[in-house]
Protein backbone atom coordinates (compact mmCIF):
# COMPACT_ATOMS: atom_id res chain seq x y z
CA UNK A 1 0.00 0.00 0.00
CA UNK A 2 1.48 3.67 -0.65
CA UNK A 3 0.90 6.42 1.49
CA UNK A 4 2.02 10.44 0.31
CA UNK A 5 5.92 9.52 0.91
CA UNK A 6 5.39 7.69 -2.03
CA UNK A 7 4.13 10.56 -4.43
CA UNK A 8 6.25 10.68 -7.46
CA UNK A 9 6.71 15.15 -8.08
CA UNK A 10 7.48 16.37 -12.12
CA UNK A 11 9.88 18.50 -12.74
CA UNK A 12 7.42 20.40 -14.55
CA UNK A 13 5.29 21.65 -12.12
CA UNK A 14 5.36 25.05 -12.43
CA UNK A 15 3.71 28.58 -11.57
CA UNK A 16 1.97 30.27 -14.33
CA UNK A 17 0.86 33.92 -14.54
CA UNK A 18 -1.55 35.68 -16.70
CA UNK A 19 -3.12 38.84 -16.49
CA UNK A 20 -1.73 39.70 -13.15
CA UNK A 21 -2.71 36.74 -11.80
CA UNK A 22 -0.94 33.39 -10.93
CA UNK A 23 -1.85 29.52 -10.37
CA UNK A 24 0.16 26.50 -9.25
CA UNK A 25 0.81 23.68 -12.12
CA UNK A 26 0.56 20.41 -10.12
CA UNK A 27 1.61 17.07 -11.69
CA UNK A 28 2.10 14.10 -9.79
CA UNK A 29 1.70 10.40 -9.48
CA UNK A 30 1.73 7.06 -7.52
CA UNK A 31 4.26 4.29 -8.42
CA UNK A 32 2.79 1.86 -11.41
CA UNK A 33 0.34 4.67 -11.95
CA UNK A 34 -0.80 7.57 -14.72
CA UNK A 35 -0.01 11.23 -13.96
CA UNK A 36 -2.86 13.35 -12.41
CA UNK A 37 -3.39 17.49 -13.13
CA UNK A 38 -4.12 19.81 -10.60
CA UNK A 39 -4.59 23.27 -11.00
CA UNK A 40 -4.65 25.25 -7.35
CA UNK A 41 -5.17 28.91 -7.01
CA UNK A 42 -3.86 31.47 -4.68
CA UNK A 43 -6.51 30.74 -2.37
CA UNK A 44 -5.69 27.19 -2.22
CA UNK A 45 -8.84 26.44 -4.43
CA UNK A 46 -8.14 23.57 -7.11
CA UNK A 47 -9.41 22.22 -10.17
CA UNK A 48 -8.10 18.53 -10.61
CA UNK A 49 -8.50 16.58 -13.97
CA UNK A 50 -10.63 13.26 -14.43
CA UNK A 51 -8.93 10.25 -15.00
CA UNK A 52 -4.69 9.84 -15.49
CA UNK A 53 -2.26 11.50 -18.37
CA UNK A 54 0.20 8.85 -19.73
CA UNK A 55 2.93 11.32 -19.49
CA UNK A 56 3.50 14.39 -17.78
CA UNK A 57 4.14 16.59 -20.41
CA UNK A 58 0.58 15.28 -21.91
CA UNK A 59 -1.02 16.71 -18.38
CA UNK A 60 1.18 19.87 -19.11
CA UNK A 61 -0.04 20.75 -22.10
CA UNK A 62 -3.45 19.94 -21.48
CA UNK A 63 -3.59 22.40 -18.43
CA UNK A 64 -1.99 24.85 -20.76
CA UNK A 65 -4.45 24.51 -23.57
CA UNK A 66 -7.28 24.75 -20.93
CA UNK A 67 -5.97 27.99 -19.56
CA UNK A 68 -4.78 29.62 -22.93
CA UNK A 69 -8.71 28.37 -23.98
CA UNK A 70 -10.51 29.86 -20.91
CA UNK A 71 -8.51 32.12 -19.56
CA UNK A 72 -6.61 31.65 -16.05
CA UNK A 73 -9.60 33.53 -13.85
CA UNK A 74 -11.26 30.10 -14.98
CA UNK A 75 -8.85 28.58 -12.61
CA UNK A 76 -9.16 31.04 -9.91
CA UNK A 77 -12.01 31.17 -7.11
CA UNK A 78 -13.21 34.20 -5.48
CA UNK A 79 -12.28 35.37 -2.55
CA UNK A 80 -15.50 35.29 0.14
CA UNK A 81 -15.07 39.16 0.36
CA UNK A 82 -14.96 39.61 -3.20
CA UNK A 83 -18.42 40.56 -4.84
CA UNK A 84 -20.09 39.40 -7.47
CA UNK A 85 -21.30 42.26 -9.48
Amino acid sequence: MYDEHDLIDSPLNQTYSADGRSVEIHIYRMPHSGWTLEVVDDLNNSTMWDGEFATDQEALDTAMAEINAEGIEAFIARSPDQPTH
